[in-house]
């Protein structure tokens, strides 16, 4: 997002953030409100585009979502979709985008509060490895043709009882409105906003031979000190590494690994 938009987007944060403080809030219950309201602005093209069209004052456009949500959803969910309409946006779709992030913002706040979100940022990551290593698994739950109750269904097998209900509850979101994203950049995405919620980076940690506790907590010092942010560490192991580490944080990739070296300098040599 930019722009308009952007500006949007952190005021709707700001408002969830203060509901959120509230002890009285169902997160749960609210997150599954918004994301039927996503969904219903995802389908309804021409109502998007009233509620983010610049020509229409904010209030005429708060009291159309009074009109449509009202009774249908509880009036926290109500009120902090006024607002948001209130807003300018840049793109009718960011409206859609941002609510669906308020979505899951607020079951990883729920998480958060129960002390749980660090678990969850760790069963997001084991999850998306899982799906990038199966074929079969991967094709399941992408497949167009499958029903939604199929792939829940499914997902229910794979994680009730194994993973935090919020970690449950995210992925069978993100599994059944995709909303034309893959499903390897909609769980990393989930990790970031996780992540976001601590004011903490993701690194993506690939090393030869499983890593002790004391050899993480030094990296994630390093890491912390470089990049000034606390960093959430996701571990995996490859042993084509031979040896060393292989680090990534967003787009930059930290390469420490022998087969790094080596593959260099047989690049070096054919040159």
């Amino acid at each position: 997002m930019n722009g308009a938009s952007r500006e949007a987007l952190t005021a709707a944060r700001e408002r969830l953030d203060a509901l959120m403080d509230s002890t009285s809030v169902d997160a749960a219950r609210l997150a599954d409100e918004l994301a039927a309201v996503t969904a219903l602005l995802h389908r309804e093209v021409g109502l998007r585009r009233v509620l983010t069209d610049p020509a229409q004052p904010g209030d005429a456009k708060a009291a159309l979502v009074q009109r449509l949500l009202g009774g249908q959803v509880d009036g926290a969910a109500v009120d902090l979709v006024s607002g948001i309409v209130r807003s300018r946006w840049s793109q009718s779709r960011d409206l859609v985008d941002t609510l669906e992030e308020l979505a899951n913002l607020a079951d990883l706040s729920a998480a958060q509060r129960a002390g749980t979100l660090d678990d969850v940022e760790d069963e997001l990551f084991r999850f998306g490895r899982i799906v990038s290593s199966s074929t079969e698994l991967r094709a399941a739950l992408t497949d167009r043709s499958a029903s939604t109750s199929a792939k829940g269904e499914l997902l229910r097998r794979l994680l009730g009882g194994r993973a935090k209900e919020t970690t449950e509850r995210l992925v069978t979101r993100l599994v059944t409105a995709p909303r034309g994203r893959s499903l390897e950049s909609g769980l990393e995405s989930l990790s970031k906003l996780a992540a976001d919620r601590r004011n903490r980076m993701v690194a993506v940690v690939t090393s030869a031979v499983p890593l002790s506790d004391r050899q993480k907590q030094r990296l994630g010092a390093a890491l912390a000190k470089l990049y000034g942010r606390q960093m959430h560490l996701n571990i995996d192991v490859d042993p084509e590494l031979i040896g060393g580490i292989r680090v990534q944080v967003g787009d930059e990739t930290i390469n420490g690994s022998l087969a790094d070296r080596l593959d260099d300098a047989a690049r070096r040599m054919a040159s």
